[in-house]
């Protein structure tokens, strides 16, 4: 083993995860599509509405109960923003029961009929096993961080049966910044999956039969971009109102049966909104224009193509809801599905509503691929991702041009509005968020204020005069003293040099004042809470190069010098260089 490179190491165990996240991705796609089929076959047809109202709150409270149940010392956090934040925060470290408890959790949500997608769960499952991998090795950080992305695209890859939109997916995601030498771990972890999860669960997620695509429809897939582009906007305002609604509710088992309830009866209404929703989207590409309504309570309208139209308008919308439900009361999912289910029907009801108008007969199929695409562009911030993706599940390369154009306008349009996508706002907003464009500002967000504190410095005490002090005072190595009473409580400092004049004789009329009397207010403090940002401020704005620590009583903790943030500051920057290596 020691004659392995470090390089082909890193290869061999990218493989490994490769196929761990493979194994990983059938057994979620496997466990999840046996549980939805156990409750939808072996029930009539004629009661199922009214199951479907209880199905999802059942899926939810299952998965309350088994975190908190079995995931007692450890945190149980779900999506795609934790991960970001392992890698921004927490050295890439995420806890191992990530590996298993995100697939049982998100199954027991998607099976039971939650509106969510598998693809954030096998992507954190993927993830954990690529960290934990990387830390039983003993890889450095950069090594442990490539092989996470690798996890969490091995998992995108085996969900998908897609590499290069796993590949993909990483980079734009997990790794914004990246050189050639990332692509091969990438790649050998995203083809090794993509091969375990298709031996083990062949089933693609989409049939497509299209035609290339008419230059005459160019201008509709422009006009589509920009409405979904103007949804995906839509999409992240109501998912900052959701999660702020379910935050108010304290109580785990209010949230369940808060979105429980809210879902069943969504999900009564609109049947399309069960589980992850992709039937849908492949009935609609197999030409059954009507299959929204067929199982519906509208049913006897289905063959009303205008209604059609209005009932997949309010289906995204409906959508939108019950996803955020299921996410925000307890279930655990992902918005990737979703994503491609709203983009999808958007497609759907615009080229299908065109087509009723008699203006121009569009490629209903197409429409609903370029859809699709370009929400997952426009919401995740990731229109790499959007082309390959929809391009490999469906087969649609011939689509190449318009996937290329929707994406990119999507895209460009939320991010006019939006900077941040669905998965790093609530991080750049605490200042968590690992960015390359503001590299000052991101190195010093990651610093934490207790590990450049300094406290060896010689403490005096109010009532001490300076000859009571003399061996400390010449013998130190600071030149600046704090002064603290018996409590702890920071009273001012004393620079040496007023020290030094005392004990040389040069100040005799204040030898016989004690330490309170000498000394003198700092110019500002620091609290223990502060941020770093806030400390180099403070230290600029006043031109000075030390200032006092305290806690939030006042007491005395030590001393912020720009020389300690200096120095963290260096490593911090080697260390954001070997990540980009």
């Amino acid at each position: 083993m020691q004659q392995i490179s470090n390089r082909n190491f890193l290869i061999i165990v990218a493989v490994l995860v490769g196929i761990i996240g493979g194994l990983a991705a059938a057994a979620l796609k496997g466990l999840t599509h046996s549980i939805a089929a156990f409750l939808q076959d072996d029930v009539q047809w004629q009661y199922k509405y009214y199951l479907y109202f209880f199905f999802p709150l059942i899926g939810i409270l299952l998965s309350v109960l088994y975190v908190r149940r079995f995931i007692r010392k450890g945190k149980f956090e779900h999506g795609m923003t934790p991960i970001i934040y392992a890698i921004s925060r927490k050295s890439s470290r995420i806890e191992p029961h990530n590996v298993y408890s995100q697939i049982i959790t998100s199954a027991l949500t998607v099976g039971f009929g939650g509106s969510a997608g598998l693809e954030a769960p096998i992507a954190y499952s993927g993830a954990a096993i690529g960290a934990n991998a990387g830390r039983f090795f003993g890889l450095n950080y950069r090594e442990v961080t490539m092989l996470l992305a690798c996890g969490a695209a091995a998992g995108i890859a085996g969900a998908f049966n897609s590499p290069v939109a796993g590949m993909i997916f990483a980079i734009e995601i997990l790794l914004p910044e990246f050189s050639i030498p990332a692509f091969i771990p990438l790649l050998m972890a995203t083809a090794t999956a993509s091969v375990i999860s298709r031996l083990l669960y062949a089933e693609p997620l989409f049939h497509l039969v299209t035609d290339d695509w008419e230059f005459q429809a160019l201008f509709f897939y422009l006009l589509l971009a920009v409405i979904i582009g103007g949804f995906s906007i839509y999409f992240a305002k109501i998912s900052t109102w959701a999660k702020s609604a379910f935050a108010r509710i304290k109580n785990p088992y209010q949230k369940v049966a808060a979105g429980g309830i809210s879902l069943g009866i969504l999900i009564f209404l609109f049947p399309a909104l069960y589980g992850e929703g992709y039937l849908t989207i492949q009935q609609i590409l197999d030409g059954r224009m009507d299959s929204l309504l067929a199982n519906s309570v509208f049913a006897d309208y289905r063959h009303i193509e205008i209604l059609v139209v209005l009932y997949a308008i309010i289906t995204v919308f409906a959508k939108s809801l019950a996803s955020l439900i299921t996410l925000n009361s307890g279930g655990n999912g992902g918005i990737f599905g979703p994503s491609l289910v709203m983009g999808g029907l958007l497609g759907f009801a615009f080229a299908y509503g065109i087509n009723l108008t008699g203006l121009i007969d569009l490629n209903v199929a197409n429409f609903v691929v370029a859809g699709m695409a370009a929400a997952l562009s426009g919401i995740m911030h990731a229109p790499l991702t959007g082309i390959f993706l929809i391009a490999e599940i469906t087969g649609g390369y011939v689509l190449m041009v318009p996937l290329m154009l929707v994406t990119a306008i999507s895209y460009l349009i939320n991010r006019a509005t939006v900077k941040y996508s669905i998965y790093t706002k609530v991080l750049a907003e605490k200042g968590d968020l690992l960015t390359h464009e503001d590299k000052d500002r991101t190195v010093l967000s990651m610093m934490k204020l207790r590990y450049v504190l300094e406290r060896n410095f010689t403490v005096l005490q109010p009532d001490e005069r300076p000859a009571d002090r003399r061996h400390d005072i010449i013998h130190t190595k600071r030149n600046i003293f704090p002064v603290v009473d018996g409590t702890g409580k920071l009273l001012g400092i004393i620079y040496s040099e007023r020290l030094f004049e005392i004990l040389l004789g040069e100040n005799p009329e204040k030898e016989s004042k004690t330490m309170s009397e000498l000394a003198e207010k700092p110019v500002d403090i620091v609290r223990m809470d502060a941020n770093m940002e806030s400390v180099m401020q403070k230290m600029n704005r006043e031109d000075i190069w030390i200032l006092p620590v305290v806690d939030s009583a006042g007491n005395y903790q030590g001393f912020v010098s720009k020389s300690a943030v200096f120095n963290k500051y260096r490593a911090l920057l080697m260390r954001q260089g070997a990540y980009l290596e």
